[in-house]
């Protein structure tokens, strides 16, 4: 099972993803075909359950991006239901210390690298009978989420955890450990500082670097950084800011009589 993802990585390239909060197949299918490489369903802030990322999965099943979940939390249940429902990658939250990371590489992996029980019902269906699990530690992406303090302070004893890809950045709840204002493309000397050495870091390991954006103005400043992925916004803030966009141009263009 070939990762779109990796194959990017591997040619020097950054990821584009794109972000799912809503629950339907309709929408992933749309998304998928905007020329995004890969394709996140959120089921920790979104308002996706198992059953609405598995309709999203199916409804992307002919473009060429990459299926990956962000889970709500870190624990073996839903990693590896999501990973045996066909996600190629994991993002999991607040992943703080070490032991957190090495708990996420064990509920991810088969043995003898984990503890992954087997039974890919969906994802079994991307190699032949039986291939999937001889490929499957290899080619599934995990990003431990680095957004607190506490995981900053503990950058490289995460980094160093073997069998993660990288890390992803959440920025709102970054800068809210810090007692800043939650949001994404921050400018705050301090973040940018941890973001620098973040990425410096991840290229000694050889590792990947990801973060949430708003849209192309912070992703292509990020990928200027040095990231290797970064997600524009969602589709809810796409939709919205488009919509906006257009309302405010109709009543200014209408002089007045809207």
């Amino acid at each position: 099972m070939a990762n779109k993802v990796k194959e990017i990585w591997k040619s020097g390239k950054a990821v584009v993803n794109a972000w799912l909060a809503i629950p339907s197949g309709f929408s992933a299918e749309m998304i998928a075909q905007c020329g995004f490489d890969s394709v996140t369903v959120d089921m920790q802030h979104g308002v996706q359950d198992y059953l609405s990322m598995v309709q999203c999965f199916q409804a992307m099943d002919k473009h060429p991006v990459t299926p990956m979940v962000r889970v709500p939390w870190n624990e073996p249940g839903i990693i590896g239901k999501v990973l045996d429902g066909g996600a190629y990658g994991v993002i999991c939250p607040m992943v703080n210390t070490p032991q957190e990371a090495r708990n996420l590489v064990s509920y991810s992996k088969y043995p003898p690298q984990g503890v992954r029980s087997n039974g890919p019902i969906r994802a079994g269906m991307y190699g032949t009978a039986g291939s999937y699990q001889k490929t499957a530690n290899a080619d599934t992406i995990l990003l431990p989420m680095m957004e607190t303090k506490t995981a900053v302070e503990n950058m490289e004893a995460i980094l160093d955890v073997e069998g993660i890809d990288g890390v992803y950045i959440g920025p709102s709840d970054l800068g809210f450990s810090y007692g800043l204002e939650p949001k994404l493309d921050r400018t705050e000397p301090e973040i940018l500082a941890i973001y620098e050495k973040i990425i410096k870091e991840c290229g000694k390991r050889g590792l990947n670097p990801g973060i949430h954006c708003s849209g192309a103005e912070g992703a292509a400043r990020a990928i200027n950084m040095g990231f290797k992925l970064v997600t524009l916004s969602n589709e809810v803030g796409l939709m919205t800011t488009y919509a906006k966009m257009q309302v405010n141009a109709t009543r200014k263009e209408s002089g007045g009589k809207a």
